[in-house]
């Protein structure tokens, strides 16, 4: 054995990190001196009313207006070719079994078939919204589309309020 081979039994322990920078030093996260710093403070009511007043939005990061929809699960077509036989189903359970997809928190998630990638084999696309390059691709090579494939678009009737009986007299 050299000197050099040699290995610690227990890696250097880290001291805690204090002063300007740390998260426990100077002020420890209580921000300046005044009430506030001390323990036991109560904002009193006529303070709590200057409060309300400061524009609240500040403050909030770089990506405030970012949405909270769930944005569906890509898939290219060269993906569809090389994991599904000609001829077969391709819909979110079928994605799912074949471990294309995961599930999203227990629950299944919106999928959207993408246009990259050459298809030769005829899917029958259902349950997946699918774009304009994919679904021209998927009609040339004789698969079929079905018109509900696309669960996140919405209907374009609209819900009658007034009943017919209910006019008149």
């Amino acid at each position: 054995m050299q000197f050099h081979h040699l290995q610690r039994a227990h890696k250097n322990k880290r001291s805690v990190p204090v002063g300007r920078g740390g998260k426990r030093g100077k002020t420890s996260g209580r921000g300046g001196k005044g009430q506030t710093a001390r323990a036991g403070h109560k904002i009193y009511p006529q303070i709590r009313d200057m409060i309300k007043r400061i524009p609240k939005l500040r403050g909030r990061g770089k990506h405030s207006f970012k949405s909270f929809r769930e944005k569906p699960a890509p898939l290219n077509l060269d993906t569809l070719e090389n994991a599904f036989p000609s001829g077969s189903a391709v819909n979110p359970a079928s994605l799912l079994s074949g471990k294309l997809i995961t599930t999203r928190s227990g629950r299944m998630p919106s999928v959207k078939i993408l246009g990259r990638g050459a298809v030769t084999k005829k899917f029958i696309v259902s349950g997946c919204s699918v774009s304009k390059s994919a679904r021209e691709a998927i009609e040339k090579a004789g698969g079929l589309i079905h018109p509900e494939s696309n669960p996140n678009q919405k209907s374009r009737t609209i819900p009658h309020r007034i009943r017919e009986d209910s006019r008149g007299s």
